[in-house]
């Protein structure tokens, strides 16, 4: 593996020498590849298009991003902006490459998770406009569209990554492809029409069991906590090292949207009905609120306290697009109407 990641520190010098004026492009490419965005972007804007779709994203999203978190503990990758000190192999050659405030993520490398979770809710976005655009126009071309656009992310995503030093290429590829993979076999499972007590019972069984086996590694000598150590060591600027970026937090993130899932369709069965007009409103004031629910400063000691709040944040996720912002929207343009 040595080659491979020599190779791919190289890739990225080139990239960011060749590239450094798009620097902030690359921060922007990576953000909306940040499986977060698919809870609090993608969501919503889908959800209010297609609720069938918004609900499929969620799914896809939580179920994505925990399994990436499982590989990630089962392969134990490295990240370029650690392991080229950690190497020692380039003490007489060393690369110029800079880090970036979104750099210091704290888990595993292997597989990429924005590059995984990405093209897996993405493929449900496309996949469904492709097949409305074909069911309207009949036409392969204009329904292949979004396909290209689909590639045309990922590539984007992918060179995201291995720009800012956050993974190598060949995460980015095996991201890439685990995640289309998920996307095609997750989206044909959608939890439509399931009872609250599946939701809690898989939100659960999902957090219970991943500390489970987290202690029992920890329990076989395997530290699972060895590349925060790594993060913290190598990272340019400590505050670059964040606790939303460590894999609890994604793991508390998806058992609570899962959670939050079950719990809005068992508040409101088929969510609202509301037309094109309150959908947009709707859209615009769960998006505001989305945007205020995660800029919420919260504790980051004990951890124990930030995992919990992080878990009840994204628990609240589905309630605000799903029941709450349209069950407002539904009453007020409702009796307008009967007025």
């Amino acid at each position: 593996m040595e080659t491979v990641y020599t190779q791919g520190i190289w890739m990225a010098e080139r990239l960011q020498q060749r590239t450094m004026s798009q620097e902030n492009m690359w921060q922007l490419v990576t953000h909306i590849g940040d499986p977060k965005a698919a809870f609090l972007l993608v969501f919503p804007f889908t959800y209010f298009i297609s609720k069938r779709a918004g609900v499929a994203v969620l799914w896809v999203a939580a179920i994505s991003e925990w399994l990436n978190l499982v590989f990630k503990w089962m392969l134990f990758g490295e990240r370029p902006y650690w392991w080229i000190a950690e190497s020692r192999l380039f003490i007489n050659n060393q690369p110029n490459i800079h880090q970036f405030s979104s750099t210091c993520e704290t888990g595993p490398g292997s597989p990429s998770g924005h590059a995984m979770v990405t093209a897996a809710v993405w493929w449900v976005v496309v996949s469904s406009l492709g097949s409305y655009l074909y069911s309207r126009t009949h036409s392969v071309m204009l329904s292949a569209a979004p396909y290209l656009l689909y590639v045309v992310m990922l590539v984007a995503v992918g060179i995201s990554r291995i720009f800012i030093l956050a993974h190598f290429p060949h995460q980015v590829i095996a991201g890439s492809i685990t995640g289309f993979i998920l996307g095609i076999f997750l989206s044909r499972r959608v939890p439509e029409g399931r009872p609250l007590l599946f939701f809690f019972s898989l939100s659960v069984g999902l957090l219970l069991g991943t500390v489970m086996l987290h202690a029992g590694l920890r329990q076989l000598g395997i530290d699972l906590s060895w590349s925060i150590a790594l993060a913290k060591k190598w990272c340019s600027r400590a505050e670059w090292v964040r606790l939303d970026s460590a894999p609890f937090s994604s793991l508390t993130r998806d058992c609570g949207a899962l959670l939050g899932l079950g719990l809005a369709q068992y508040w409101k069965p088929g969510g609202w009905p509301l037309r094109l007009a309150p959908r947009a409103l709707s859209l615009a004031i769960s998006s505001m609120g989305l945007y205020h629910v995660n800029r919420l400063p919260l504790p980051v000691r004990p951890p124990g306290l930030f995992y919990g709040l992080f878990f009840v944040k994204f628990v609240m996720v589905p309630q605000v697009v799903m029941v709450l912002v349209p069950g407002l929207v539904h009453l007020v343009t409702h009796r307008r109407r009967n007025d």
